[in-house]
Order: structure tokens, then C-alpha cells, then sequence
């Protein structure tokens, strides 16, 4: 009987050996020794341009607008031309996209790149004063924004010199008459440039691309930092597990014949496969979204059907209506579809596969939603900001035998390990931090060169998760050492819901923590103290949070405490015992 791990390694390994597409070589980068594709693109521009190999296929579906691959780099080399007309954008000049899902997004994201701009994808949850604190820390002078994002920015866009591109929704009747003189309206501003041709700004592999904010254990957000070759690193890697995943099994000269090193091969591949359709729930201001969703449909010609805002309901009926083969969501997403969809009419039969990320499933639910969706591959992945999503995947049959693992490594230029708390790996089965290499990974925080160097040690990405890797290599995520809350995909940082806290003139002490929730995973709880004498209530709390944190990040649940908050000897606050206190009081009342 053939061993599945040895079959799909021999078939990795026939697709990334000399002359092939996904070829590797080894070369200094960042000053550590990195494996890398031999064949990938120069830059993302170049990239962008396999649009036009699926020309007119749809591309993006928002609402009642359509629009075709070309559709999406005409407008994407409109906006280009604008960038470095109207701005004079230069090469490494930070701009900012702060908006919800809608087809701009893209255009903008894709017009910035390709004149040598870095891309700020902006969360568009935050309020205006993180909005604020994102733009002092990049330093970007330029924001495509919609009409809500718009104004929080407009209230600092004059002290901080920022100029804002206003995408109006299409049918809104707003006009840009009606925008102060640092705003331009978005549609007025590349509608002059429709015979355009994308601009030939000289870009480097190596040259920055993306800076994506991640809240990690100290406080405000960090801007990871990656390059042109990280972002592509990602988009080949999962490519290759793509093609590996559906070719595992084959000889290795049916292999060789299949995978000659051209893009030509790959392309024709994708335009004669059944039309696939992703739908996009997850916001592209987060790796997910921005890279396996959007950015990998390009090379697949996949079309991409976007939503509002998550609605099980209305995904089952775009799910029908658009034939959608590919779901991905955080897990909290997959479950709601799994109980929707049993006492559904809609007719699923398309999805072929759908795929986690951003937090822990629970193993359960694995097999729920492989019996209820007959036909798709289950999947997850594990991967951070920092590695721009890549790490591990865990997918089909292996997945269904280990739900609880995230998965081996994602071939081909990505490798973990377990380290102890000195530094030393550790041998399968012994629990420690979780380290990713990749070609992949960003490679530094932006403007902080500490952080830098506690996360960033020699070519690895300390990721302040503990695990273990089993004999196989398959990943198991077990803990968590940074103080963060994962709430349904979205990374909060304790410490900053404590310093916001904290700014109450009432709060003596505090401490957040995650409390584990069945729908979100986490939710975030918080212990407070008040000064003698003082008067504070829940709800009052909240809403003086409201003006300073994204609502996601204010606490679920707040309990106030009349002693001081238990401590360890090193007198730091023991939160571990805070936890397990308050989630048996949850527990309790559930039960």
C-alpha cells in the first residue's frame, strides 16, 4: 500500500526540481540563506498583467456591478497613470487604502503597485484616532477611501497633510463638487486616462510592497513590512499546493511532461478548467483576503464574488446564484454555513473546496462540514501578517485524519520549527515556539527596530505561538505566547484595550484576557479596579471605549473587582488565573 506522505512529496519534488515552473534555488536574502522560486515574477506589476491572459472572463461581482479581468486592469492602469500625474507619487511613497470590500479596493491596490508605491491596507474597522495613529506611523500622504472612512480621516486629513480619493458608491449621487479641496472623487480622477498604458517604473523583487498592520502583545498596531518576492513567495507556494494537491499520485514522467516551466502552460491549464468562483468574505485589508483570495484568482482566473458584510443566508444564495466552487472564511464562517445549509433549498453542489484560516477550527466541525458539503475538500491553513499568510495547510484526507493539526509546512520555500525558550530546537512531539522561514515572510516591522529584532532572528519569524510538530511534520497549535485575543480572525492586543481602559480617570487596575466563546472563538473579557470613591458602570465603560477602540475590540464581558488583581511573584498581574476564574462563571451561566 503506498504511503500518502511519500506520494505527495515525490510530487512537490518533481514540480520544484530544475527546468520545472516552480523550480528552486537558494540565494542571500535579508543576509540569511533563503530558498526561492527560480521563476518568479520581477515584480507585481508583472503579475497583475496575467489579468489579460483571462481577458474578458468576469473577474469581480459586487452587488450589481460586473466587471471582466480586463475590465479590472484597464481601471488598474488608469489609476496608475493618476498616481504619478496628479500626486507625484515616487517609488517607496506609502499609499493608503482604508475602505470595505468593493472593486476599487482592487483597482487602487493594483494601480499603487505598479508605479512602485508601498500599499497600506488600512482596517476598516478602526475609528478616527487609530486611523490617526496608522497614518503618523507609515507616513502615508495619499488614502483611497470610501464616503465612512472618509470622514473619520477628514477629521485629521489637514493636520497631517493627507490627501483623500473618495470611492462614492455608483448609484449614491454624490459628486465631487461636494468634497473639500483634499478630497478628489475617485471616478473623476481616472476617467481622463482611458487610453492609459501601465506605466514601466522600474520595481526589484526586493524592493517593499505592502505594509499590513497586525496587533500583536505591545499595544498599537505594527506594519509588517514585505516585499515585492515575499508577496509573490506566497502566491507561488499556494499555487503549488493547488496543482500538487490535484496531481499527487501521477508518475513522475507524466509529472515532468505536464509541468514545463512556462506561465503559457499554467494559463491555458486555468482557461480550459471549469469556470471557479470564490466567494470573498473575509475584509482584503487581512492576508486571507488580500492574498489566497483575490490575489491567487488572478493567476487561476477565478472569478470573485463579493459581499457586503457576512450573511450565511445571502452567501447560500450566491453560492446557487454564482456558482461558487471555493469558500473561504474564518471558521466561525464554515460552521454557520454548515448548520444554514442542511435546512437549505439552495443547491450547493458547486463547492468543491472550503478553507479556514485566522483562528483554530474546532476538530468537530471538521467532519460536519465534509458530510454536509458530499464532494469538497475541507481545509485550513496556518500562517500569520508576518508571513503573509503562508505557514502550514492541512487539506482533504489528511486534515479529516488530523483535525486538530493546521497542517505540514507549505511547500516549497517554507520551513518550521519548534524552539525552547533559549533558542534550541526541539525534537517531534515536544511543545515550544512555533518559528516560520519562508521566502515569504515579511521582513520587519515598520519604523520599529526593536520589535524587529525580537520577532525577526536570523531569517525566522517568532510567531508567539506554542506548539509541537508531530513525526510527520504536521503542526499542532496549542497555545499562545504573546498577549493576544483572537476574535473570529481578527488578532487584538490586550495591552492595548488595557491602555484604553486605563485612560478612564476611575480605573486603578485592569486586565484583558480572551474568554472562549462557541461562534467567535475568543471574545474579550477585562477585570477592573476602580479608584476609592469612584462610580463606574459596564455599559458607561463601553462607551467611553467607543471613541478610542474598534468595536470589536471592546470588552464582551467586564467584571469590576473590589480587591487588588491577583499577581505573580515578578508581580506582574496573573491573568492565567483570571481566565479560568471567569470562564467557569461563563460556563455556569451557559450551563
Amino acid at each position: 500500500m503506498s504511503n500518502p506522505f511519500v506520494e505527495l512529496d515525490r510530487c512537490i519534488s518533481t514540480l520544484t526540481a530544475p527546468g520545472q515552473f516552480f523550480e528552486t534555488e537558494t540565494i542571500m536574502l535579508q543576509g540569511h540563506l533563503q530558498q526561492v522560486y527560480k521563476h518568479i515574477d520581477q515584480n507585481m506589476r508583472e503579475y497583475f498583467k496575467k489579468s489579460l491572459d483571462h481577458s474578458d472572463k468576469p473577474f469581480i461581482v459586487y452587488n450589481q456591478e460586473r466587471y471582466s479581468f480586463a475590465d479590472v486592469y484597464q481601471l488598474a492602469k488608469q489609476f496608475a497613470c493618476a498616481l504619478l500625474d496628479n500626486y507625484d507619487i515616487s517609488k517607496g511613497d506609502r499609499v493608503a487604502i482604508a475602505m470595505r470590500n468593493n472593486p476599487q479596493w482592487i483597482v487602487a491596490y493594483m494601480g499603487a503597485l505598479s508605479v512602485g508605491a508601498v500599499v497600506v491596507p488600512m482596517n476598516a474597522w478602526w475609528t478616527s484616532s487609530e486611523l490617526r495613529e496608522g497614518f503618523v506611523d507609515c507616513g502615508a500622504k495619499i488614502v483611497v477611501s470610501d464616503c465612512e472612512r472618509a470622514e473619520r480621516i477628514s477629521a485629521f486629513s489637514c493636520a497631517l497633510n493627507i490627501r483623500q480619493i473618495v470611492v462614492a458608491p455608483i448609484d449614491s449621487g454624490v459628486s465631487a463638487k461636494q468634497y473639500s479641496e483634499q478630497e478628489t472623487d475617485f471616478y473623476a480622477l481616472v476617467s481622463s486616462y482611458s487610453a492609459a498604458e501601465m506605466p514601466d517604473v522600474p520595481i526589484e523583487p526586493d524592493d517593499d510592497a505592502i505594509i499590513m498592520y497586525t496587533s500583536g502583545s505591545t499595544g498599537t498596531p505594527k506594519g509588517a513590512v514585505s516585499t515585492h518576492r515575499a508577496v509573490l513567495s506566497a502566491l507561488n507556494s499556494w499555487l503549488l499546493v493547488a496543482i500538487s494537491s490535484r496531481t499527487h499520485g501521477r508518475t513522475r514522467s507524466d509529472l515532468s511532461k505536464a509541468t514545463k516551466p512556462t506561465q503559457e502552460r499554467l494559463q491555458k491549464a486555468a482557461n480550459r478548467s471549469p469556470a471557479s468562483a470564490t466567494l470573498l468574505t473575509i475584509p482584503l485589508f487581512h492576508v486571507t483576503g488580500s492574498h489566497s483570495v483575490f490575489l491567487l484568482s488572478i493567476v487561476a482566473g477565478r472569478k470573485l464574488v463579493m459581499m457586503d458584510k457576512w450573511d450565511v443566508d445571502e452567501a447560500l444564495q450566491l453560492i446557487e446564484k454564482e456558482k461558487i466552487t471555493t469558500f473561504s472564511g474564518v471558521p466561525t464562517m464554515s460552521a454557520e454555513l454548515q448548520v444554514a445549509a442542511q435546512d437549505s433549498h439552495c443547491d450547493l453542489s458547486s463547492l468543491k473546496d472550503i478553507v479556514s484560516g485566522g483562528a483554530a477550527r474546532p476538530p468537530r466541525q471538521v467532519k460536519k462540514i465534509a458530510s454536509t458539503f458530499d464532494g469538497a475538500r475541507v481545509g485550513t491553513g496556518y500562517g500569520s501578517t508576518e508571513t503573509n499568510g503562508v505557514g502550514a495547510v492541512n487539506a482533504g484526507q489528511f486534515y479529516e485524519e488530523r483535525p486538530a493539526s493546521t497542517g505540514r509546512a507549505v511547500p516549497a520555500v517554507t520551513t518550521l520549527k519548534i524552539v525552547a525558550e533559549d533558542g534550541r530546537p526541539l525534537s517531534p512531539g515536544e511543545k515550544g515556539e512555533i518559528c516560520i522561514k519562508s521566502a515569504a515572510n515579511a521582513y520587519a516591522y515598520w519604523g520599529r527596530e526593536e520589535e524587529t529584532k525580537k520577532s525577526f532572528i536570523d531569517g525566522w519569524f517568532h510567531t508567539g505561538d506554542v506548539g509541537y510538530l508531530d513525526e510527520h511534520g504536521f503542526l499542532y497549535v496549542v497555545d499562545r505566547i504573546k498577549d493576544i485575543i483572537i476574535r473570529g480572525g481578527e488578532n487584538i492586543s490586550c495591552l492595548e484595550v488595557e491602555s484604553a481602559i486605563y485612560e478612564h480617570s476611575a480605573i486603578d487596575e485592569v486586565a484583558v484576557f480572551g474568554l472562549p466563546d462557541e461562534r467567535l472563538n475568543e471574545i474579550v473579557g477585562a477585570a477592573v479596579v476602580l479608584h476609592s470613591g469612584h462610580q463606574l458602570d459596564a455599559e458607561s465603560l463601553r462607551q467611553f471605549l467607543s471613541q478610542r477602540l474598534a468595536k470589536f475590540k471592546i470588552p464582551a464581558h467586564i467584571w469590576f473587582v473590589n480587591d487588588k488583581l491577583p499577581r505573580l511573584a515578578t508581580g506582574k498581574i496573573y491573568k492565567r488565573q483570571l481566565k479560568e476564574k471567569y470562564r467557569d462563571l461563563i460556563s455556569q451561566v451557559v450551563a
